[in-house]
């Protein structure tokens, strides 16, 4: 069913990413997510093939993707590896992104080649112990100082925290200004005062390094400021309305999975004389994944297909969001189920599968946020 509507190049697309990620990825996947281990081997071979820099132009080193063929790809590597697929969509939506709508044309040519190339790894730094789903709680600040900036931060739980070298840091310029008083700051691991924190032991996505990052009276020049001072919450909500599309997709990816492994243990497994596949009760739950993943695909590629036609997109994206992360958890789960006490085992992926799509429903706004966001459109919309 996947891609018949679509035009051939995304049917190529796909089945380029998969034949990779079902070579290099898939047969590692259980072992970095044991070791909660970041394959750099497998990411050195992914920058080649330029999923570092699927929507920066060709021009700056990236590949010059569409949106839609950016969330076909998210879905593949997040099919074999969810940690990788939050890797990749992190970097290229909230990192990546940002310097190239926001950034003038000194900060694209310096920032933005060594990332689309995939020789370093953005992060995207808003997140701290007061500061999550309301972001003007951010704490962080940045004095001015001649011609540099005095940056003190606490950012915790940072996607490719451990081993980001481009970080978009969220700080209060103006600590009297409200939400009007933040900014980014284009930070580099390496500037003294950057410190990385110890690792997340988190439940799922384990290949990713999710760490703090603290900045102790750590000077960024001033031409690190991306845009204005005070912009910070606009590029924040600009990068996320684009990250949203790229969790969905990687949700997809991992409901995908997870599917495919409930239908072929089904086949497999017997149980009273018959394959369990046979059995109307599996066979509804098989049903409701395969129609539950088909519509949150279906949501994600709507709303990717809005944004390359320059159409309005931050209520399809977050309903895209909410429903691909949810129904993630829930095929995750139907997954679990059809495997019985099999499913609860670490011998068999769909464990996995099941703590990697939980936290889908967190990060990149609350499924709770999502439905706020989503309330606001319809409502403005019937005014």
């Amino acid at each position: 069913m996947i891609d018949k509507l679509l035009d051939g190049k995304y049917h190529a697309i796909r089945k380029s990413v998969r034949d990779f990620c079902e070579r290099e990825v898939k047969p590692v996947a259980a072992e970095i997510d044991k070791e909660a281990s970041f394959p750099w081997e497998i990411v050195e071979k992914m920058a080649k093939l330029n999923y570092f820099g699927i929507q920066t132009p060709k021009e700056l080193g990236g590949s010059g993707m569409d949106t839609l063929g950016y969330t076909i790809v998210v879905e593949e590597i997040a099919r074999a590896a969810g940690g990788l697929g939050l890797c990749v969509t992190v970097h290229n939506s909230v990192a990546v992104y940002p310097i190239m709508a926001f950034g003038n044309d000194e900060q694209k040519k310096k920032f933005v080649p060594p990332l689309a190339k995939g020789e370093k790894i953005g992060a995207f730094c808003l997140t701290e112990p007061n500061a999550g789903s309301d972001a003007s709680g951010i704490e962080a600040t940045a004095i001015s100082d001649g011609d540099h900036y005095i940056v003190n931060a606490n950012k915790v739980f940072v996607t490719n925290g451990g081993v980001a070298d481009t970080c978009l840091f969220f700080v209060r310029t103006d600590p009297d200004a409200g939400r009007r008083g933040i900014s980014v700051l284009i930070v580099e691991r390496g500037t003294p005062g950057f410190v990385a924190g110890e690792l997340e032991d988190m439940s799922g996505m384990r290949c990713n390094q999710v760490s703090s990052l603290r900045l102790y009276d750590c000077k960024v020049p001033k031409e690190n400021l991306l845009g204005r001072e005070g912009m910070g919450l606009l590029i924040g909500l600009n990068a996320l309305d684009v990250g949203r599309m790229g969790i969905a997709a990687q949700a997809v990816g991992i409901a995908q999975a997870a599917f495919e492994e409930a239908t072929k243990y089904s086949m497999q497994r017997k149980q009273f004389n018959t394959p369990i596949a046979n059995h109307q009760a599996i066979q509804m739950m098989l049903a409701d994944m395969a129609t539950q993943v088909e519509a949150a695909r279906a949501l994600v590629q709507r709303a990717a297909s809005m944004r390359d036609k320059g159409l309005p997109f931050s209520k399809e994206a977050a309903m895209a969001k909410l429903f691909a992360s949810e129904t993630s958890s829930r095929v995750a789960d139907m997954a679990v189920q059809v495997h019985g006490g099999y499913g609860y085992s670490k011998s068999y992926p769909v464990e996995r599968y099941y703590r990697d799509a939980r936290v889908t429903r967190i990060y990149e706004g609350t499924a709770e946020i999502h439905r706020i966001v989503i309330a606001k459109n319809v409502l403005d919309e019937m005014e």
